[in-house]
């Protein structure tokens, strides 16, 4: 069973803004001529990660609520230029939208179990894939959702 990573988007107003973000940095790169893939840095190290690439995700926190998540491919630990374990997160450029839920500020990620995780908006939830985003937000916050 897969396991998957939850972490605050900050900066991100929306989905919409990650999933520009994430082409913004993908079009720089080809510029650069560096590798196309996107990667999420952070301080600490995921003890977990064959669990976490063996299917795992990413969710993403916008708005202090659980949004959308990417697919997580790799974890690659490095040490930065001040002597400061990080790692990457590698992610599938593929933003999917999940049944918003609401979570409070944290620091860093948090480990979030297959049980636990918000399921993807799609097909299977009726009108609620077709919803724009900020309705689901505020239905969510209104604990209608």
């Amino acid at each position: 069973m897969p396991l998957h990573l939850l972490k605050l988007c900050v900066g991100a107003e929306s989905i919409r803004d990650l999933e520009e973000w994430i082409e913004e940095n993908m079009l720089l790169k080809r510029r650069l001529g560096r590798p196309e893939e996107q990667t999420h840095t952070t301080r600490m190290v995921p003890k977990r990660i064959e669990e976490l690439v063996d299917g795992g995700s990413l969710y993403w926190v916008i708005k202090g609520q659980v949004s959308a998540r990417q697919r997580l491919t790799e974890v690659r630990p490095f040490t930065d230029a001040d002597g400061i374990g990080r790692c990457h997160l590698v992610l599938e450029p593929v933003v999917v939208p999940v049944e918003p839920r609401p979570s409070r500020p944290f620091q860093g990620w948090r480990y979030l179990t297959a049980k636990d995780a918000p399921r993807d908006i799609g097909r299977d939830t009726g009108d609620l894939g077709e919803m724009p985003e900020e309705m689901r937000r505020e239905l969510a916050g209104l604990g209608l959702l």
